[in-house]
């Protein structure tokens, strides 16, 4: 339920801007937002989307001392904004809603992937590529601080914001990255 509360929607409908849906990249998140509202606005769309991953691994915790139960918790949350009840099962991908998660799951490898964005976004002022670095550290980070068994719960976690991406995307634009479509396209041509 947490998970499904439609932020970017309320940010956007009391701003008087657009339905997210159809302007940019079609995704009622953050990045979409920075596009179409003020930067309060779109912080707002950002601190709502962290805090629906904090709340309810913070809910799973208090529920059970289980450390699956607060996985279960943070999947629960990222399935909720990704195919929110509330707008129609058009959500967003989940990225901030998995970072909100992340940082209460294990803070430490959360920190140092905090860290690494900022090294890397105070050199090159590249925050895309930057929140990608962190992003790729963060289970390697946790881990070596927490175990196999976090990090491949993390793992899961990844793949709902792999699916919702392949969704957004399609899955024929997804393929014809791969090396193998790239390998078949040259030796058609070639041939």
């Amino acid at each position: 339920m947490i998970g499904s509360v439609p932020v970017a929607d309320a940010v956007a409908r009391r701003a008087g801007a657009p339905n997210l849906r159809d302007v940019g990249d079609k995704n009622p998140g953050f990045w979409n937002s920075r596009s179409v509202l003020s930067r309060n606005q779109s912080l707002a769309i950002f601190l709502g989307d962290l805090l629906k991953g904090v709340i309810s691994v913070v809910v799973a915790q208090e529920l059970s001392t289980e450390w699956p139960v607060w996985f279960l918790g943070a999947a629960g949350a990222m399935i909720g904004h990704a195919w929110p009840m509330f707008a129609h099962f058009q959500g967003g991908r989940g990225v901030l809603t998995w970072v909100g998660a992340a940082i209460v799951l294990s803070p430490l490898p959360a920190a140092f992937c905090v860290l690494m964005f900022v090294l890397f976004w105070a050199a090159t002022r590249d925050f895309s590529h930057g929140v990608k670095i962190a992003v790729v550290l963060y289970p390697f980070a946790q881990w070596y601080a927490d175990g196999v068994w976090f990090a491949a719960a993390t793992g899961g976690l990844m793949s709902i914001i792999g699916i919702r991406f392949v969704m957004a995307w399609g899955l024929d634009s997804v393929l014809a990255t791969t090396p193998l479509a790239r390998w078949r396209k040259n030796s058609a041509q070639n041939s």
